[in-house]
């Protein structure tokens, strides 16, 4: 179903054109976890011609990837090779990425068994359960569309992304049914685990916003489409919240029970569950800031990962995140501070040497790539929301992702999957 990936071509220049006569201040819309006033008044200065540069690069970067994502997908859980366990391809399956065989595969052992845990070290086996990636494809196409239309008012990407998402969620013939029960499964282990449930919360509140923009209006979005992807989200989070693998994940101490937190928190604000949502906010700071955070700022556990740089942005992604749908719920991330008087800006303030210097700052493990860019965003966070100077002086001299800087259009912390291609 997925069809060729190939960048497009695209010019902004229509946008950033002044607009004659008195502009019109465009109404926020009702993001989950992006300020929707920041997104209206970025729109406001892109239609008046007053974007900043940082602003027009950001677009163009953006509107880049919206324009190859018209040409891609639709994507569907009915497009991998076999089916899960439960015999029903609508079911979401992946496999556990950093397992491997540790017997030769015979025919009397054709899987290898027993696998073991290779932390880090990824097993090219698992790319052939197609979720996983076309999972990524497609929510960064709902999203990255959404976003083009929202600042372009141009229809075709509204009802590309109202296809793509009808397509993994809505329709019968090609829907996701709402679980992960078989995420991240390991060959020859038929015990139940929590941990494939990462699969989802590190890129799904994304689609909060996505569905949030699409429902201000957007052409080929119809009500239909917002009542049932609202009641599809509501199976998902009673899923989310009560499922055996979510109670596993929900007690998980590292940055997994972080994503989960946010994940719920976000899609609970999008079903207007927004007290729910703001204790979700309030027990998570509570809960997890003595146990993930040293006094120093500090990240033992994800320090203790062979890919540490990567593990300890990767949490920042999700307080990140989580902060900003905080704010839209009246509470402070960034001013909370944990009995040993850490706060989330001076953990975020332990990554600038690693940003600066690579892994010649780092004295941590981090096998394979070393990608300073990958702080980017937390520190953009940290710099508006806290105020923090020396973050905001490390994103001056640090390298910024590869295919643009796409904050200062999108201003909210974005996961660390690989980019739509």
């Amino acid at each position: 179903m997925r069809r060729a990936l190939g960048a497009l071509a695209v010019s902004v220049s229509m946008l950033l054109v002044p607009v004659s006569g008195t502009a019109v201040a465009a109404s926020p819309p009702h993001t989950v976890v992006t300020d929707g006033a920041k997104l209206a008044s970025i729109k406001q200065a892109i239609r008046s011609g007053h974007a900043t540069k940082a602003q027009r690069d950001a677009l163009k970067a953006v509107l880049d990837k919206a324009n190859t994502a018209l040409t891609a997908g639709p994507w569907s859980v009915m497009d991998k090779p076999s089916a899960p366990p439960s015999g029903d391809k609508h079911d979401y399956m992946s496999q556990a990425p950093y397992w491997w065989a540790s017997q030769p595969k015979t025919p009397e052992n054709p899987q290898g068994c027993p696998y073991v845990s290779k932390d880090g070290q990824r097993n090219p086996e698992a790319d052939a359960i197609t979720d996983h990636t076309y999972r990524m494809w497609a929510w960064d196409a709902m999203y990255y569309l959404s976003l083009a239309w929202y600042y372009t008012g141009d229809a075709k990407y509204a009802k590309r992304a109202a296809l793509d998402i009808r397509t993994w969620f809505l329709d019968p013939a090609t829907k996701m049914n709402p679980n992960m029960t078989y995420s991240q499964l390991i060959p020859c282990k038929t015990t139940i685990s929590g941990t494939g449930i990462i699969d989802s919360t590190q890129s799904f509140s994304q689609l909060m916003d996505a569905f949030a923009l699409l429902d201000g209006g957007a052409p080929g979005w119809t009500g239909k489409d917002r009542s049932g992807i609202k009641a599809w989200l509501t199976q998902y989070l009673t899923w989310m919240q009560t499922s055996p693998q979510a109670k596993l994940e929900l007690a998980a101490t590292n940055n997994h029970g972080t994503f989960l937190d946010m994940q719920n928190a976000t899609i609970s604000a999008y079903l207007g569950k927004r007290a729910e949502a703001r204790q979700i906010v309030l027990d998570t700071e509570q809960k997890r800031f003595p146990v993930q955070f040293a006094a120093d700022g500090s990240q033992p556990l994800e320090l203790s990962r062979t890919m540490s740089w990567h593990y300890v942005n990767f949490n920042l992604t999700a307080w990140g995140r989580l902060a900003e749908v905080g704010k839209n719920l009246g509470v402070d991330v960034w001013k909370y501070q944990a009995p040993n008087g850490v706060t989330l800006r001076k953990v975020v303030d332990q990554l600038i040497p690693g940003a600066l210097q690579g892994a010649a700052g780092w004295p941590h493990q981090q096998i394979g790539v070393f990608d300073q860019s990958i702080a980017a965003d937390i520190f953009h966070a940290a710099a508006e929301e806290a105020h923090d100077s020396d973050a905001a002086a490390a994103l001056k001299k640090m390298p910024l992702p590869a295919g643009g800087d796409t904050w200062p259009v999108r201003v909210s912390c974005f996961p660390l999957d690989p980019p739509l291609k």
